[in-house]
Order: C-alpha cells, then sequence, then structure tokens
C-alpha cells in the first residue's frame, strides 16, 4: 500500500509502498483510510521531540496519529492510532473509533478531534468549566484555540477573553464567541495591566493556555494577590508554543487562590479518554453538522505529502491529507 513515512527522525515523510498493517490483538480493526490531518503533534513525534517518542528508538514509521475512512462493514469512522494513519490502511483499536455522521465531510471529520482534544478535554475534565464561568484563553489564534472559543460558549461560558499576536485572528474569535481580545503585541506592562482590569472587572474562573512563556508569566504576576482573599481560578496549560518554561514565584501561588495543571497525553484517565470517545467527539461532530463548531481545512492528496508537508498552510485552517 502507499503511504507517508519518515525514514529519519527530522526528515520529510515520504510517498512509498509499504506493507499493508496486520491485526495482531483481539480488538483490532482495519480501517481503509480516507483522510487524515498534519497537526503539531505528529510533526513533533515524526521528528522524536515529542515526550511521547523521545525515548522510542527510531525506526522508519507511517506518520499520522488519528485519521477518517471506512471499516470493512462500510460504516464510516474517525479513529485515533499509534500506528500511523497517513497511508492507505491503518489499525486500530475498537475503542479508539467514533462512528462518523453521513452528513460530515471525511476532511472535517479528521481536522477536527484533535482541536476537540486540546479543548474540551482541558475546559471539561482539567477545568471543570460551569455555565456562567469566565475563561481566558491564552494563545487562541490557533486552530485548537478557535475551537476552545466555540467549546467554551457550547459549555456555557458567560464571558470569553482571548489572545493573540495575529490581529486578523483576534478579530475572527471576535465572530466566534469570544467578547474581548487583548493583544500580545502590547509592551509587558501595558499587557499586564489589560488583564489585571479585566480580572478586577470579571473575575476569570479558567485560563486556558497554549504558548506557556513570557505571557503567562505577565498573567500569572496580574493574578498576584496582596494578602486578602482572592478569586479561585484554574490555568491548564495545553502546549508551550512560545516556551516550554516559566519563572514563577512562590509568593504568587502563596498569595493567589490559583491552581495550575496540565491537559495532553498521559494527563488523563482511562475513564476521561473513553468519555473522549464515547461523549465527547461524537458531541462535537454534531455540533460541527449543525454550525455551532466551525473549523476549515486545507486539502492536499497523499501523494503530495513531500511538497505539502512544509507547505505554508492558510491561517486558521487545518492541514489535511486526502488518500
Amino acid at each position: 500500500m502507499k503511504a507517508a513515512v519518515v525514514f529519519e527522525k527530522g526528515s520529510i515523510p515520504k510517498y512509498t509502498d509499504i506493507a499493508e498493517p496486520e491485526i495482531t490483538k483481539e480488538n483490532d480493526v482495519l480501517v481503509t483510510v480516507k483522510a487524515a490531518s498534519i497537526k503539531n503533534l505528529d510533526r513533533a513525534r515524526a521528528s522524536g521531540s515529542h515526550y511521547s517518542t523521545e525515548n522510542e528508538a527510531h525506526q522508519p514509521k507511517i506518520i499520522g496519529s488519528d485519521g477518517a475512512g471506512y471499516l470493512e462493514d462500510g460504516s464510516k469512522v474517525y479513529f485515533f492510532s499509534k500506528k500511523g494513519t497517513v497511508a492507505e490502511k491503518a489499525v486500530t483499536d475498537k475503542t479508539m473509533m467514533v462512528p462518523i455522521p453521513e452528513a460530515l465531510d471525511f476532511s472535517i471529520a479528521a481536522a477536527l478531534p484533535n482541536a476537540v482534544m486540546g479543548s474540551a478535554m482541558a475546559l471539561k475534565y482539567k477545568a471543570g468549566l460551569q455555565p456562567g464561568n469566565t475563561v481566558l484563553i491564552n494563545g487562541a489564534t490557533g486552530i485548537t484555540g478557535r475551537i476552545a472559543v466555540q467549546i467554551a460558549q457550547l459549555y456555557g461560558a458567560q464571558r470569553i477573553i482571548v489572545t493573540g499576536r495575529n490581529e486578523e485572528s483576534l478579530r475572527v474569535l471576535l465572530t466566534l464567541g469570544a467578547d474581548e481580545a487583548v493583544s500580545l503585541q502590547l509592551n509587558d506592562e501595558e499587557f499586564r495591566q489589560k488583564i489585571k482590569d479585566i480580572h478586577t472587572e470579571t473575575p476569570i474562573d479558567i485560563i486556558l493556555d497554549y504558548i506557556w512563556g513570557p505571557s503567562v508569566e505577565m498573567i500569572l504576576s496580574a493574578f498576584k494577590g496582596d494578602g486578602t482573599f482572592s478569586h479561585k481560578t484554574r490555568l491548564v496549560t495545553v502546549g508551550g508554543m512560545s516556551s516550554d518554561t516559566i519563572q514563577l514565584s512562590s509568593q504568587i501561588l502563596r498569595a493567589t487562590d490559583i491552581q495550575i495543571s496540565g491537559s495532553g497525553l498521559g494527563s488523563w484517565t482511562k475513564e476521561e479518554l473513553a468519555l473522549l470517545f464515547k461523549e465527547i467527539i461524537p458531541e462535537m461532530f454534531q455540533a460541527a453538522i449543525e454550525g455551532k463548531i466551525k473549523i476549515e481545512t486545507q486539502d492536499i492528496d497523499l501523494s503530495n505529502i513531500e511538497a505539502g508537508w512544509n507547505a505554508e498552510v492558510e491561517n486558521g485552517k487545518r492541514l489535511v491529507v486526502r488518500v
């Protein structure tokens, strides 16, 4: 079969022939792949820089972590697999599949779930979002940030504040459900004061962070208490696009009622992961059909993976490989 294969860490995937995957476990099923999205996770795993692969001995492997296609009985499914998905065939576990409604296009079905994992899981399980909460989404101008805004609205957030550098993308977020946008192009003191003013006017219950680094340092300093009672805030980090580390003052934690946690592979319980496939993704597929969740894709053919791997993707779109 044809597949996109990385032969060396950090190299561009090659369009090549490779043996079809074999069923080796009782719960395994074979999927005829029709579409698979390319995400930061897939690029990091292909390069060996992601924490889930850094201890692996590299060997040629098919790229991709999820996809959409047909089962042998013709059923449309979204599936997750660590064995590679950007190929004509893939193997997945029966518990890692979600039926795709007939009305939903394969490209959307392939593109949406990863953004859901990076937003709904954090909002629902790590942050415990409740109707009426005020949510700050830091670094919201990427694909997952856009989905996070829409999911926060679906989950009943009363007020949604977003930050980012791209002014055009910030304006788009205001059309998707965000109530206020704060530019990361402000100088440090202006940004910190803006966040402090917002938190004073409408106390922020949840911070969902995609970039970490200096902006989080400024947000935390804006939240720093003065020894009196402070509002309870939960900060959940999902990514580190700006930096993987921050400097955190002990005084902030001692003077502020803030809880810090992360959301990603390895941080979810088995029960939470099961609910992702049983409830959350199906709910978001239906929301996409009803127009409550919007995501755009930029599609390429599998045969063009070498040229498309490093090609510029239009802002706000997810790259999807059609098979």
